[in-house]
């Protein structure tokens, strides 16, 4: 069995202008004294991490490795998923998320996506030389807007949307293969990879892509009132990366799953700091370990109630809390004895008949 490393965290939501949180040092500095291990570092911030140099770089990976290293920190992936969001946008989408790509592509679908998917081939090349092994990213979504279908479900359109997912992602997937890293999708509301089955749907249209794996984050599945130990169950072999996030469900007589348009804080389905919400983290750590995942869990820090810094400072201490050191050797060893009966004399296969 592999122990679960950690802990680490998500940088992006603790970017901002003001020091310690407007540079790589400065939230290094910041993540190790509240005792992280590893930095999940966003590509859409370059004055936080210059994606472009990194793809080409051997050197700027080796120097951000080594300021990393400075505070006894790691990476634990590089995240395109506002990128991964635009390599798939319904039009219904396009003015809302124009905002995550340049200035000079906004109005225009079609360079906006050839953009993300350059994007998401550079974070390949720099994950390979920054020595990472996996990625974390988005689908996007052309299908979203059907996904409570009316008018009634429309087959054709499903299958066209999936296909042309495919089409997309397969060659930002086999360059992930060429640089030896798995792509991590986060199965999310909002995105076409919301859930096991659509998953799966996806993975058959890529061919069962040996790259095409999860980012496993138990509160979008919760919220969705999905088994997340039984997801654990079914794609274990799949996930290769996983944020630790918490949410709650409060079942109630005016709103449900959909949210009712209302913000975080009204809503029956609310993200939590760990161990404020209602998962079961004892259990999913327990699963991984059975499984043998030996990726990192990552802190991802979302909560409509905790300031956030407090959120981070408990979040080191609850993942070092849940990580099982795995042993080596069944704990019932010694009852073995090295030279005792034949498997043939214990099953009293030797006695005369």
């Amino acid at each position: 069995m592999k122990t679960v490393k950690g802990p680490g965290i998500f940088l992006s939501q603790f970017i901002t202008t003001q020091p310690p949180f407007n540079s790589l040092a400065g939230l290094a500095e910041w993540a190790a004294g509240l005792g992280y291990r590893a930095l999940q570092i966003p590509c859409h911030q370059p004055t936080i991490f210059d994606l472009e140099k990194a793809a080409v770089s051997q050197t700027y990976c080796d120097e951000v490795r080594g300021l990393l290293a400075g505070f006894d920190l790691e990476i634990s992936e590089l995240s395109t998923h506002l990128e991964g969001q635009l390599v798939a946008v319904n039009p219904a989408y396009d003015l809302a998320f124009d905002n995550f790509a340049p200035a000079a592509l906004k109005g225009d679908p079609a360079r906006r996506t050839e953009w993300a998917i350059t994007t998401l081939k550079r974070a390949a090349a720099a994950s390979e030389k920054l020595g990472l092994r996996a990625h974390a990213t988005f689908s996007g979504s052309l299908a979203w807007p059907w996904f409570y279908p009316w008018p009634p479900h429309h087959k054709a359109l499903f299958d066209e949307a999936f296909a042309e997912l495919a089409r997309r992602w397969l060659p930002v997937l086999e360059v992930f293969d060429q640089h030896g890293v798995d792509l991590c999708y986060e199965i999310h509301p909002g995105e076409d990879l919301h859930d096991g089955v659509t998953f799966e749907r996806f993975l058959a249209e890529v061919n069962h892509h040996p790259r095409c794996n999860i980012l496993f984050d138990p509160s979008h599945l919760l919220l969705q009132h999905i088994d997340y130990l039984q997801f654990i169950d079914l794609y274990h072999s799949r996930i290769k990366a996983f944020h630790v996030k918490d949410a709650e469900y409060q079942l109630n007589g005016r709103s449900g799953v959909y949210g009712g348009y209302q913000p975080w804080l009204a809503r029956a389905g609310r993200f939590r700091s760990p161990g404020d919400g209602q998962i079961d983290f004892s259990r999913i750590f327990s699963k991984l370990a059975q499984y043998d995942y030996d990726g990192w869990a990552v802190l991802e820090w979302e909560c409509c109630l905790k300031e956030g810094e407090t959120g981070a400072r408990e979040g080191a201490a609850f993942i070092r809390r849940h990580i099982i050191p795995v042993s080596d050797r069944a704990f019932d060893d010694f009852a073995l004895a090295e030279n005792g009966p034949s498997v043939r004399q214990q099953l009293g296969l030797n006695r005369d008949a």
